[in-house]
């Protein structure tokens, strides 16, 4: 299984970016598949996931603002970010769960600033 972020960049405070995460190998529409992030000096934490391929969950930091989906044909998750903050900026980890075992992708840098 392997993973490929896309869409991370530089956006001034309440804008909006899209992060794009294609998976290839064995993938169903059921595995977990969504995103975590790491800011400078802190651990990484859950900002969504998609449970069994449509259950929505998100980190309290950013319920209302961001929004997850997976286009199964394309075994590709999106994380749409609305309203951003300076404290989101991060590095963005895509994540999917085969098999118990959780696989990364190498991450994109979304930084939010005027």
């Amino acid at each position: 299984v392997q993973l490929q972020a896309s869409g991370g960049g530089l956006v001034q405070p309440g804008g909006s970016l899209r992060l794009s995460c294609a998976a290839s190998g064995s993938i169903f529409s059921t595995h977990n598949m969504g995103w975590h992030r790491q800011a400078p000096g802190h651990q990484r934490e859950l900002v969504a996931v998609l449970i069994s391929g449509d259950r929505a969950v998100y980190g309290n930091s950013v319920k209302g603002r961001f929004t997850i989906s997976r286009d199964n044909g394309k075994n590709t998750v999106y994380l749409q970010m609305d309203s951003l903050k300076a404290a989101d900026t991060a590095v963005y980890y895509c994540l999917i769960t085969v098999g118990g075992m959780n696989y990364w992708g190498k991450g994109t840098l979304v930084t939010v600033s005027s």
